[in-house]
């Protein structure tokens, strides 16, 4: 079993003079934005990806899934290298992958190339994450230094999305969509530079990698997302769709059969024995899954219907960016006084309800009519549920602990997000071929009219999100009949303090 470091032989740790705990922190904080960063400055790209790199309506959710996958799969195995090799290693170590492999991506010239280049951002990201947030805790002393130092770290994350959509509106708009890749690498460059020079390696712990575990659990939700998507084009029944599909239980099936046997294992499956953890878990993941396709066929329907700019497309999104973080920071004051059960079913059910209202998009649909304020609502739903969610996930494990149900947390929900846009891009896609196909049939044509094209994809769009809001309706039940009432109401302040602190890729 892991062992703590020996606290008694270790100094608490120290940064000295005002200037030193800026550049210390400037160093963290420079890694975790670019980390945070690329859930939205990618997003805005996506329509000049696939127009330069030719790649198909089908495969372009793969530009998110390939490093959302990667990403969420190995963050609880490079949470533990940080514990084992260190954590300032790590860091560097996570940095210095994610902008080299941002650089090469950005030379990628076809979508293969690109999607290799996302694999390695998000294996980069996995291991650097939990390595900043917890060189947060060993740089900086208990008391005012750490929480001034975690509350700038916490606004850089949740500023982090909101800074993505204008950058990457402006680099794309400007220069190309490449540029949306680049400019990680001399961020990531000076980080690498600066880190060995202003942090301090972290105590180690003893123990062991589960490899296998990673792997496995890694390998089964990309093999069944991948047969998602194929039936698309190849139908339910096709052979290779088929074993896809299959192999993915399969492989998630022997992940939980390893961790039951593994002596240290990436997720203990004591984290699922409580029933107030297992129903956040449920929540994230039904919730990650809508709230990653709302940003991905918003972004296609703003830009290639209503025919703006990714600079228009990033101002456009802003306001969902800031209802979050405004509703973050209400449930968050609200969370000790009526506990996470009553936020855990409003917030998922305020959700749904705007997803419900943006499902009546059709091509004539305006952005201040619809698109505003359903995705201002959508994100204030959301927002509720955030907080809510880490405190109900931490509640009751020790201090030694608590990393697991954090980490848990996180990758529940970059796996959920990866798995729903599967799932959301298969539906629209299928609805806008069926429409496409009846429109040309209509026409006594072999294609359908490039107007047909529009309305059947927006037709697409609007079925996607109807089963999205379904999704958030699932996240409210659960709320409902899995949380129970005392859920976070014993926490008070002091936890709804600790429950609204970043964990790393929360979009």
């Amino acid at each position: 079993m892991s062992t703590p470091p020996d606290a008694g032989t270790t100094p608490q740790p120290q940064v000295g003079t005002s200037g030193r705990f800026g550049l210390t922190l400037l160093v963290i904080c420079g890694a975790q934005l670019m980390i945070v960063l690329d859930a939205t400055i990618v997003n805005v790209a996506l329509p000049s990806m696939r127009d330069d790199l030719g790649i198909s309506e089908v495969d372009l959710p793969w530009v998110l899934n390939a490093y959302t996958l990667a990403f969420g799969g190995l963050l609880m195995l490079g949470a533990r290298a940080g514990d084992i090799l260190g954590r300032r290693r790590m860091f560097v170590v996570g940095v210095l992958l994610f902008a080299l492999a941002s650089l090469v991506g950005g030379f990628a010239t076809t979508p293969a190339f690109l999607y290799v280049a996302r694999v390695v951002q998000g294996v980069g990201g996995a291991i650097a994450a939990p390595a900043a947030l917890s060189l947060v805790t060993t740089t900086f002393p208990e008391g005012q230094q750490r929480n001034r130092a975690f509350g700038i770290y916490a606004a850089m994350s949740g500023s982090g999305a909101a800074i993505g959509l204008i950058l990457g509106g402006i680099l794309t708009d400007l220069l190309s969509w490449r540029f949306v890749l680049f400019v990680n690498a001399p961020i990531g460059l000076l980080v690498t530079l600066l880190a060995p020079r202003v942090l301090t390696e972290a105590p180690r712990r003893t123990g062991t990698f589960d490899l296998p575990g990673a792997v496995g659990v890694t390998a089964g939700v990309t093999v069944g997302v991948y047969g998602l998507t194929r039936t698309t084009t190849h139908g339910w029944s096709d052979a290779l769709t088929l074993l896809c599909l299959i192999g993915g239980v399969a492989l998630l099936g022997l992940f939980l059969l390893r961790e039951a046997m593994c002596r240290e294992p990436l997720v203990p499956l004591w984290l699922f024995r409580n029933r107030d953890r297992g129903g956040a878990n449920l929540i994230i993941l039904a919730v990650a899954a809508a709230m990653f396709g709302v940003f991905y066929f918003l972004t296609l329907f703003v830009q290639g219907v209503l025919g703006y700019s990714p600079l228009q497309t990033g101002f456009a999104f802003l306001p969902v960016s800031i209802a979050i973080m405004v509703a973050a920071g209400v449930s968050g004051q609200v969370l000790g006084r009526f506990g996470a059960k009553p936020l855990l079913v409003i917030g998922p059910l305020i959700a749904a309800g705007a997803l419900f209202w943006l499902s009546t998009l059709s091509a004539d649909s305006s952005y201040p009519t619809l698109l505003l304020p359903a995705t201002v609502l959508f994100g204030f739903g959301v927002g509720i549920s955030f907080v809510p969610l880490t405190a109900v996930a931490v509640a009751g494990v020790d201090a030694a602990d608590a990393g697991l149900p954090s980490g848990l947390l996180n990758t529940t929900q970059q796996v959920g997000g990866a798995i729903g846009l599967a799932v959301l891009a298969t539906v629209a896609s299928t609805v806008a071929n069926n429409h496409a196909a009846d429109a040309a049939s209509a026409a006594g044509s072999a294609r359908p009219s490039p107007a047909a094209i529009i309305e059947a994809s927006v037709a697409g769009y609007a079925d996607a999100l109807l089963v999205g809001a379904g999704m958030c309706l699932a996240a409210m039940l659960a709320g409902l009949f899995m949380i129970t009432s005392a859920a976070g109401r014993l926490e008070s302040a002091g936890a709804a303090e600790g429950a609204s602190q970043p964990v790393p890729g929360h979009v």
